[in-house]
């Protein structure tokens, strides 16, 4: 039943715009920053990325995510031989520097307002709202009841993993009919000898700008509750 309901959304809202189905997991998941919950076997493995803006190889980067009564789960896997991480690990603007994985959450199609989580291999979240175009207010923070991310690394990867409350969501007009709007990105920095880290950005749609910038409407996909 839910699969066809899956292909009658997209009917709906034909066009370019890239989907994800988040599948129903019976039970919730256990959020450890690894993503070794067995669950995660259920969802769909979306690699899909690229870096519109770089010639060069694009580093494999692979999401997923779920959804339960009450969450929407997500899994970031970033390979990655050199993790930079800088900064005070309590502070949540040493992300700006750091290699992270990003999602974006429109609320409606003028991006007024949307929602940044941009998470770092070290597990700080830099979390604000904003308003288009660019007008962000950082002192703002998701409710911590309703969002946890955790992460992990390793010599040539890193994990971030987290769960959002589908009530969260909904309070702020992003998920409606089951749908969510939402970018996906990341920042992949990298040293250059004598000069400052630059970083190759990646994203799972490619905005139409031709300088680096997801704070745009053609920067996101939709996402597709389904059971």
């Amino acid at each position: 039943m839910y699969s066809i309901l899956y292909s009658i959304i997209l009917t709906l809202y034909p066009g370019n715009m890239k989907s994800y189905e988040v599948r129903y997991a019976t039970q919730p998941l256990s959020i450890t920053g690894t993503g070794d919950d067995q669950r995660w076997s259920q969802a769909p493995v979306m690699t899909d990325f690229s870096a519109p803006w770089n010639e060069g190889p694009v580093p494999h980067t692979q999401f997923q995510a779920l959804c339960d009564e009450d969450n929407f789960y997500f899994l970031f896997q970033a390979a990655d031989e050199n993790i930079i991480a800088p900064g005070d690990p309590d502070d949540k603007r040493g992300v700006l520097p750091s290699d992270r994985v990003e999602i974006f959450f429109k609320s409606n199609s003028a991006m007024d307002p949307y929602y940044c989580l941009e998470m770092d291999p070290r597990g700080r979240v830099l979390d604000y709202i904003a308003r288009y175009y660019r007008n962000v207010d950082f002192d703002w923070e998701w409710p911590d009841q309703d969002l946890i991310v955790m992460a992990s690394q390793s010599k040539d990867r890193y994990v971030v993993e987290g769960r959002i409350t589908l009530k969260s969501l909904r309070e702020m007009g992003i998920l409606k009919d089951n749908r969510i709007e939402a970018g996906l990105f990341r920042g992949d920095y990298y040293p250059v000898e004598g000069k400052e880290n630059e970083v190759n950005w990646i994203s799972w749609v490619r905005p139409d700008s031709e300088i680096p910038d997801f704070h745009i409407p053609s920067a996101f996909g939709e996402m597709v509750l389904t059971r």
